[in-house]
């Protein structure tokens, strides 16, 4: 065994249960957070496989569907652990918030996906046929591609492997790839899957890329895994388009008056932004992960409507149910959570003239917490990072 000799800190098997409610979200965060502090730090790269996620949160699935906030998490951290004790688990929280930040100031990169995935399309073949089928003969690839299909998981640290394998050793496109992980991941996020790819490919930080090593493999799985004929260099990827930086576009605040709630995966508990008592609730769905992912979300979605004895709509395009919702109501006037770059934002987007031709009013609310947090996400993390002392203070969580 390689695990940090620490007292203590000997991997301990606990597996994870994703139930989709915000109940068992703030139970795994009471279950986590004696742990975010010192053995968080020592053992957090370690992969010890899906019976085990003793080392890291693995909070990810509920804090990307807001059914537990970051603010949440970081006051838990926090009142465990001085601000020293707990500052890796703390970067890692910000992390998220940089990620979503950055891309909601450069919103071409997203563009650029879509444009290169289907680009991407035209190439597949029996390689990417046995990549997502988990057989390529490469031990730890294949045993990846499995677990991420079985549990809609995988440790932060096998998802750089992954992807580095899928790039440099498999030569196949990251867009696919990072497709892939969209589909099947419970806490697949847009913002930190898209630019995560980016830069493990080299594109996001420019030239800088990551190589899977055979021996840091070995090494953080603890000897699990012993792949063979990885790639020995990466060289980073290209690309034609600059992506320059945009304003944030604005947030309002929620109205006074009639007005719907419109809940959607991006923030199942988008409810707690709102007026207490609006004049009717909805909640709107896309088909567009595997059955573990789409269930997950659709399943705490229809919690979060249950008190309203409402069921989430399952649709491809939003513009139609956003329109029959408000002629059913008779109200002109439609409240959501602000939503970042991705297909639901998309959905928006594609929506809203439609719904302001025929006078209906989408209003966006966005969290304090970011507001506070994507303005620092211009260029790498260090800038933010830099930061997170006067974030802390603004959010009440230190002096």
């Amino acid at each position: 065994m390689n695990t940090p000799s620490l007292p203590g800190l000997e991997p301990v098997p606990q597996p994870v249960e994703w139930a989709p409610t915000r109940a068992a979200g703030l139970a795994r965060l009471s279950q986590f957070a004696p742990q975010a502090g010192r053995a968080y730090a020592a053992t957090r790269n370690y992969d010890y496989g899906p019976g085990n996620r003793s080392n890291i949160s693995a909070l990810s699935p509920w804090i990307r569907h807001r059914l537990v906030t970051e603010q949440e998490v970081l006051t838990a951290a926090l009142a465990r652990h001085s601000p020293a004790a707990c500052e890796k688990f703390v970067q890692e929280v910000f992390w998220r918030g940089y990620f979503k930040g950055w891309l909601e100031q450069r919103p071409s990169v997203w563009t650029a996906y879509l444009n290169g995935l289907d680009n991407a399309r035209y190439t597949i073949g029996a390689d990417y046929q046995d990549a997502i089928a988990g057989r390529t003969g490469i031990d730890c690839f294949d045993a990846w591609t499995h677990e991420l299909r079985e549990t809609g998981y995988l440790h932060n640290h096998a998802r750089m492997w992954f992807a580095s394998i899928w790039i440099f050793t498999l030569r196949l496109p990251w867009q696919l790839g990072a497709e892939f992980f969209l589909h099947h991941l419970l806490d697949g996020d847009p913002a930190s899957n898209t630019l995560s790819w980016r830069w493990v490919a080299g594109l996001h930080t420019k030239g800088k890329t990551y190589l899977a090593r055979p021996d840091n493999i070995a090494r953080y799985t603890n000897g699990r895994f012993d792949p063979t004929g990885l790639a020995t260099v990466a060289e980073p990827l290209t690309e034609p388009e600059d992506h320059p930086l945009r304003p944030i576009p604005p947030s309002f605040a929620p109205p006074e008056g009639p007005c719907m709630l419109l809940l959607n995966a991006e923030d199942l508990c988008g409810a707690a932004l709102m007026p207490p008592d609006p004049d009717g609730v909805f909640g709107l769905l896309t088909p567009d992960g595997s059955v573990l992912a789409n269930d997950f979300v659709a399943a705490g979605l229809e919690k979060a409507l249950a008190d309203w004895g409402q069921t989430p709509i399952t649709s491809n395009n939003w513009t139609q149910p956003l329109v029959e919702a408000a002629a059913r109501s008779g109200i002109r006037r439609i409240v959501t959570a602000y939503t970042p770059i991705g297909p639901a934002r998309s959905q928006l987007d594609a929506a809203e003239p439609t719904l302001m031709s025929q006078g209906i009013e989408l209003v966006r609310v966005r969290r304090a917490y970011d507001s506070l947090v994507w303005p620092h996400a211009k260029r790498g993390f260090f800038g933010l990072k830099k930061q997170i002392p006067n974030l802390l203070r603004n959010l009440g969580l230190s002096d």
